[in-house]
């Protein structure tokens, strides 16, 4: 924030361009819980559909440290080949459930955030080794905030949870006395239920925080007017900078009109508020052209420029009006207005002793 600035003067939405650069700097709108849904969701479906399989390989795998022990090597060399043996299978019956729940938490993170390196964000920072700041950190708001979501947190999951075992709590009760085999169905069937009870809770908190950290984001990226009087200054410039440069151009385009006058055969007027200047020169222009037009002000400047060069005046008002609002300049007049313009330069060019030919 800058200096002597108030956060109550921060009332203004974020800007895109705001926004953009939260976003190079690392700051975008990412909740934990999301990232935590999809890992849980992950290992449901692990539970659900590799579980099985995966209890198979470990049974087949460690049986013959029960069935038969005295064949096993127990010299150096043996051992460790054995203990290699057993650690390697072990990482290829269990390396697809830890990827499956690696690549989900990754994913519940990109669909947040999208791909994104901000170096400033993983720069080490010493204020993050303050002790006073650390604490500050942690019993502020901002602490006690996290604090109280995870406490709401265990207590709806584990409300989800609890309202999943009740209907099963007679079976639980009976459990030490059923065969080993009937105890882990028992478990799986109840894991799996306890999974989706606690999934479906985690939803409801998944979204809740999005929500929340969402606006959590938008209301530190807020900014004041100043601010976007000056973001508008750097992107489209100050107005009364604009205001200027427009104003030159419209200065240099009216020279640059008026520069033309000199060249036209006839200025057409209403006969005080309008002015059209034409030029035409047999031969040379299929057609009347427009090369100055004006109202007010400059329709009195075309005017006196056209005496200073004897260009002759013609009083009409109604063509004056309907060139002056349907030809631009340097282009050739309308065919509607042909007839009208073409008696106008007539008469011009026979006082001058000329003979038009359109």
């Amino acid at each position: 924030m800058a200096e002597g600035e108030d956060k109550s003067e921060k009332t203004e939405e974020p800007t895109d361009r705001k926004l953009r650069q939260a976003r190079e700097e690392g700051d975008v709108p990412k909740s934990q819980e999301v990232s935590g849904w999809f890992t849980l969701t992950a290992g449901l479906a692990m539970l659900a559909f590799l579980a099985p399989g995966m209890s198979r390989s470990l049974a087949e795998m460690l049986q013959v440290f029960l069935a038969q022990p005295h064949e096993l090597a127990v010299d150096p060399t043996g051992a460790v080949t054995l203990a290699a043996a057993t650690a390697l299978r072990l990482v290829v019956v269990t390396g697809l459930a830890f990827a499956m729940l690696l690549v989900a938490a990754i994913f519940g993170n990109l669909v947040q955030t999208g791909v994104m390196f901000t170096p400033k964000k993983i720069a080490p920072k010493l204020d993050k080794l303050d002790p006073i700041k650390g604490l500050t950190r942690m019993f502020g708001p901002e602490g006690w905030m996290n604090f109280f979501k995870g406490v709401a947190k265990m207590t709806v999951v584990g409300l989800a949870i609890a309202l999943a075992l009740w209907p099963r709590r007679n079976e639980l009760a009976v459990m030490p006395g059923v065969a080993p085999i009937g105890i882990l169905q028992e478990v799986y069937t109840a894991a799996i239920q306890l999974m989706i009870a606690a999934l479906i809770a985690y939803t409801a908190i998944a979204v809740l925080d999005f929500l929340f950290q969402r606006k959590q984001y938008i209301d530190r990226n807020k900014m004041s007017r100043k601010e976007i009087r000056d973001e508008m200054k750097d992107t489209e410039g100050d107005p009364m900078v604009r205001a200027k440069l427009r104003q030159i151009r419209q200065e240099r385009a009216q020279r640059r009109m008026m520069a033309r006058v000199p060249d036209a055969a006839v200025v057409i007027t209403n006969p005080t508020h309008y002015a059209v200047a034409l030029e035409y020169e047999q031969g040379r222009t299929p057609a009347p052209i427009c090369v100055a037009k004006g109202a007010d002000d400059v329709a009195l400047r075309i005017r006196e420029l056209a005496k200073e060069h004897n260009i002759p005046i013609v009083e009409d008002p109604p063509l004056a009006r309907g060139l002056f609002a349907s030809v631009e300049l340097e282009e050739v007049i309308p065919p509607e207005h042909f007839t009208a313009v073409a008696k106008v330069i007539g008469y011009v060019l026979t006082l001058a002793g000329k003979a038009p030919k359109f």
